[in-house]
């Protein structure tokens, strides 16, 4: 299994003259590892919130030979004292267990923060890392509204913190080649992007109040939120479809297909932004949109659009996830033909084109769909910390990015309609009722600051 995963690592590198890895990928000598990273300066890391996703890359940092897991932070013990165990297995080292992960912060050893929480401890977790010194990897959406992202990019400013968001796909090789393939003119000016996501996902039904679970701190889990009382269908995953925690599929998964084709579309905020949406399928507590729309305009005179079904897993073009870029003498598909990959047409629909991926990956896995492929977006991380590389997802690009799902949402919101933008930083012109959705409120002593 490592040995096939070292080779497609190698082989995709090879291929792929566009990526830089810099040899710090697993299963490189320990030569090559020497003349970057001394053996005893491995980057010490921090995992905050291990119960599904966290855990997958807690297992993905710990294989990393020059990094090591120091802290594992979790408000729940039981998910905590779990990955400490599979951590321990991984790296031959027993890493402290801080339930808070605020404690962990207070180690001057500690050189990176790694957050995999719900979406609305993302950002003001970030910022806390930022402020006491440490570099930052956050899962997307790497904020719960648009003024959280605004702060946590002016935090990495502020106290020069390398802040990398979790959208891997931005190391993924083929991927990488794909958008350097539209950008050299593959298919003429791209002008029109459509991505979408679907799945069956089963009703959440009607939640009742209970006690809380044993070692569970349910207050620090809440954290910045406001508070509301423990149901039985919140935790450990549907708090996503709950707006005081979470942001719905367009920011669980939309956030990534947008990425791509922003980047594709080398557009940054758009002019223009309307959705429309709801939960249709099922009576029960889901509050944010089972089935939605969003598209954008943009000042350069492109357009994009998202579908996320979540209700209903009819692929499109035989595929549950992917993004198709449009441009005036071709097509590029992205991901339909599986994950790192791609096909290119011309304007007859002949393939010209196909580069297919080499690993298995399961765009419907919500804990870890494609490691081996996610490591490369960690060591370029790692690299960035220790040699200044660029990171490839850095946080205004993050952030960008899911400014755009958030603004769909906030469309949806304010009661599926559409309204201009302003085209230097995406914030709302002109609508009282869509900008209430801007900022959140906090529970008292919780807000975040820069």
């Amino acid at each position: 299994m490592e040995k096939s995963r070292r080779d497609f690592i190698k082989k995709t590198v090879k291929a792929s003259t566009v990526v830089s890895i810099g040899g710090i990928l697993p299963g490189f000598s320990a030569k090559s590892y020497a003349s970057i990273i001394g053996a005893n300066e491995r980057i010490q890391v921090a995992v905050m919130g291990v119960h599904s996703r966290g855990l997958a890359l807690a297992e993905n940092y710990a294989s990393q030979k020059n990094g090591e897991l120091i802290y594992i932070c979790d408000v729940d013990k039981q998910s905590m004292d779990k990955c400490i165990r599979v951590v321990e297995k991984i790296q031959n080292h027993r890493p402290k267990a801080s339930p808070d992960f605020r404690k962990a912060l207070e180690d001057k050893s500690l050189d990176a923060m790694v957050i995999a929480t719900p979406d609305h401890w993302h950002a003001p977790a970030a910022i806390l890392a930022c402020k006491a010194g440490k570099h930052v990897y956050v899962e997307k959406p790497c904020s719960h509204n648009p003024h959280e992202g605004e702060m946590l990019v002016a935090a990495s400013r502020k106290y020069n913190r390398k802040v990398q968001m979790g959208s891997q796909r931005r190391s993924w090789p083929n991927l990488v080649a794909a958008i350097h393939e539209i950008q050299n003119g593959v298919i003429g000016r791209p002008y029109f992007a459509k991505g979408w996501y679907t799945n069956n996902r089963l009703s959440i039904g009607i939640g009742k109040q209970t006690a809380i679970p044993s070692g569970l701190d349910y207050d620090l889990w809440q954290g910045p939120a406001p508070r509301e009382p423990y149901r039985d269908n919140i935790l450990p995953y549907n708090w996503h479809w709950f707006w005081n925690w979470g942001t719905g599929e367009a920011l669980n998964n939309g956030t990534h297909m947008v990425d791509l084709m922003r980047w594709a579309l080398a557009v940054e905020y758009p002019s223009s932004v309307r959705s429309g949406g709801g939960r249709y399928r099922y009576k029960d507590d889901w509050q944010t949109p089972d089935t939605q729309v969003i598209t954008w305009e943009f000042p350069n005179n492109t357009f994009m659009e998202w579908e996320g079904r979540s209700c209903n897993g009819r692929t499109v073009e035989g595929s549950s996830v992917g993004a198709i870029i449009y441009g005036e003498t071709g097509t590029l598909e992205m991901e339909v033909a599986g994950g790192n990959s791609y096909r290119i047409y011309d304007l007859n629909n002949k393939l010209i084109k196909e580069v297919k991926n080499e690993v298995k990956i399961d765009a419907r896995n919500t804990v870890d769909p494609s490691q081996a492929l996610d490591a490369l977006h960690i060591q370029n991380f790692f690299d960035a910390i220790r040699n200044g590389t660029s990171l490839n997802a850095e946080i205004l690009m993050g952030h960008q990015s899911t400014l755009l799902c958030q603004l769909g949402n906030i469309a949806v919101r304010a009661g599926n309609i559409s309204f201009q933008t302003d085209p230097k930083n995406g914030h709302i012109l002109n609508n009282e009722v869509a900008n209430k959705f801007w900022k959140r409120d906090y529970e008292p002593g919780w807000e975040p600051t820069v």
